[in-house]
């Protein structure tokens, strides 16, 4: 992922776009980055997942899309292709150099789609934030730690019952398939009913179609922005875990000096580089928690209002189609009985 400038200096990457949805299983999702009032000279998209099977080896790649406006570049526009296993690499290379981004959870055995990939971008900018030299102020991170508690709690139960729901829309869908077909059976032996049992098995065929199509988006649109989140809830206690013991670490050192318990003359020169270690961990972290925050509310917010939307259009696909029915069994019940008046 081309995030770096010819100097070798981290370029400030922008925002992801809160309207876009995402999904890690999504292999045709595009993303991009959207502007900010402060950037708007740089954009990356990473899209077109192609699979390369040789005699050795079957990988995937993704191209990368980068354009740009700054006049230091031989180019406005860079194309280059890149394996999942570079995402990796990348994702190994930000977390070693800073600890405390947020970055989304990547896994060697699992292909994830480009949008999720995309998002590693937005972890770069978070670097720069981290040099503007805010003090430290520990109650932040009690009240980060709580946040990630609490979420993390909420976001497994939502995806624990996400795919109980889930599961039982498909025994549901498979038992109606089977449903329809048992009238058009019975049809045959009823000949006095025929029409209204094929009637019933059409109206439960059309919302067997409807029921198939809410499952699909709530397999497209919920469960993998939901999942996702779940991942990210994981890693963030992770980079809770590295920034304490970053913090541990010059905890340790002041009170060595403060008890005279090693060479004196070393420790204060320990201690200031520990000190800036720490200031641009915690920087870095509140930099990229803002970020973080304000694109999972919108991830969430946009899944679940597109699930209802769904929802919202099945009940009504399944209602006009039984008062349709209904409809027409009145009319039917009303003519055979005008025939049967002397």
């Amino acid at each position: 992922l081309e995030v770096f400038s010819k100097d070798a200096s981290l370029m400030d990457m922008n925002s992801f776009s809160p309207m876009m949805p995402t999904s890690p299983l999504s292999m045709i999702n595009q993303i991009k980055f959207e502007d900010e009032p402060d950037l708007k000279d740089l954009f990356i998209t990473v899209d077109e997942p192609e699979s390369h099977v040789t005699t050795i080896e079957t990988f995937i790649t993704y191209r990368i899309i980068t354009k740009t406006s700054r006049g230091e570049f031989d180019s406005s526009e860079f194309e280059v292709r890149r394996r999942y296993q570079d995402f990796l690499w990348l994702k190994g290379k930000l977390e070693e150099a800073h600890p405390t981004l947020i970055i989304p959870e990547l896994s060697s055995h699992k292909k994830q789609g480009p949008g999720l990939l995309s998002r590693m971008g937005q972890t770069v900018r978070a670097v720069a934030s981290s040099m503007r030299g805010v003090k430290n102020r520990p109650e932040e991170f009690m009240e980060m730690n709580n946040f990630i508690e609490l979420f993390s709690q909420k976001i497994n139960l939502i995806d624990k019952i996400s795919q109980r729901i889930y599961k039982e829309e498909r025994e549901y869908f498979d038992e109606m398939k089977e449903y329809g077909p048992i009238h058009i059976l019975w049809s045959a032996s009823e000949e006095d009913l025929v029409d209204t049992l094929k009637d019933v098995a059409s109206c439960i065929d059309r919302c067997c179609k409807a029921t198939e199509k809410r499952m699909s988006g709530l397999s497209e649109a919920l469960l993998p922005v939901v999942h996702e989140y779940v991942l990210y809830s994981e890693m963030l206690m992770g980079v809770m875990k590295r920034r304490d013991q970053i913090q541990a670490e010059l905890d340790s050192k002041v009170e060595a000096l403060t008890y005279k318990k090693a060479d004196t003359d070393l420790l204060p020169e320990e201690i200031g580089k520990l000190e800036d270690k720490v200031e641009c961990a915690n920087n870095a972290l509140k930099a990229d928690w803002e970020r973080w925050k304000q694109n999972m509310q919108n991830d969430i917010k946009l899944a679940f209002t597109d699930m209802a939307e769904e929802n919202i259009h099945y009940y009504e696909q399944c209602l006009a189609t039984w008062e349709s029915f209904l409809t027409s069994q009145t009319n039917l019940h009303l003519e055979e009985a005008s025939e049967d008046k002397p």
